[in-house]
């Protein structure tokens, strides 16, 4: 999938389902990239990793495959900070 399309559907999820704060500080996504591994990995830039919760990452996973067709397909989305 390419970077730009992943990115508006970034934004769409982002605009669906705000990320999660905790004690008034939220999660920003930046970007996300696939990666050319097995199984699918998705890496998302985002202000701190430690915020991307597994509730909002099921959420990110469930775009992912209603919208590219990954059913019954593993996906790894991680997180990593932007430098």
């Amino acid at each position: 999938v390419s970077t730009g399309t992943l990115n508006r559907l970034l934004q769409d999820a982002i605009a669906r389902v705000q990320p999660p704060s905790r004690r008034g500080v939220r999660l920003k996504a930046y970007y996300m990239v696939q990666t050319p591994v097995q199984p699918s990995t998705f890496l998302l830039f985002v202000n701190n990793p430690e915020r991307l919760d597994f509730s909002y990452c099921r959420c990110l996973e469930n775009c992912l495959r209603e919208t590219y067709g990954f059913h019954g397909s593993p996906i790894i989305i991680k997180a990593r900070a932007r430098e």
